[in-house]
């Protein structure tokens, strides 16, 4: 089972399945990509097209729910 489990963590997501997964745009992607001081992933380029590891989405997703709360430190 948990070879499974690495296996689709190790999926490549096409940006139109990033897309509909964080329900954004593209314009959204690539200020994501090119903001300064972003943790979003970094796709690989394959044949000009973007690609995203599902592990390092998952990865990004847990850095984001355990980073610190701005309500809370205001």
């Amino acid at each position: 089972m948990s070879d499974q489990i690495s296996q689709r963590d190790d999926m490549l997501l096409p940006a139109a399945l990033v897309r509909r997964r964080y329900n954004c745009s593209d314009m959204f992607l690539w200020r994501q990509l090119h903001r300064e001081g972003s943790q979003f992933p970094t796709p690989l380029r394959i044949n000009g097209r973007r690609f995203w590891r599902l592990s390092a989405l998952v990865e990004y997703e847990r850095s984001l729910s355990t980073g610190p709360n701005p309500k809370e430190a205001a």
